[in-house]
């Protein structure tokens, strides 16, 4: 990906994570999680599969924002690399 590339990859990102949907997508996500990480609830060790597998997406989405920001950081600490011609 190209320099310009990803400063619209991160700016995009940025957009939708300042977004009224993000927000409520984000603030929904921290309610079901709450409803699905319930080891009472699971009916057998399948259901506490699926649950794990909930969780686990559940995560990623909450923790995107995150993952972005520390990519992004990482991108700009990295040394150029000058190729000889």
């Amino acid at each position: 990906m190209t320099d310009i590339e990803l400063e619209k990859y991160y700016r995009s990102f940025e957009e939708m994570f300042r977004s009224d949907g993000w927000k409520n997508l984000t603030e929904d996500l921290r309610g079901s999680a709450l409803n699905v990480n319930s080891v009472e609830a699971c009916q057998d060790d399948k259901d506490l599969y699926f649950r794990k597998g909930q969780l686990a997406v559940m995560a990623n989405m909450l923790n995107l924002e995150a993952q972005i920001e520390t990519a992004k950081q990482q991108q700009n600490e990295e040394p150029e690399v000058e190729l000889d011609s």
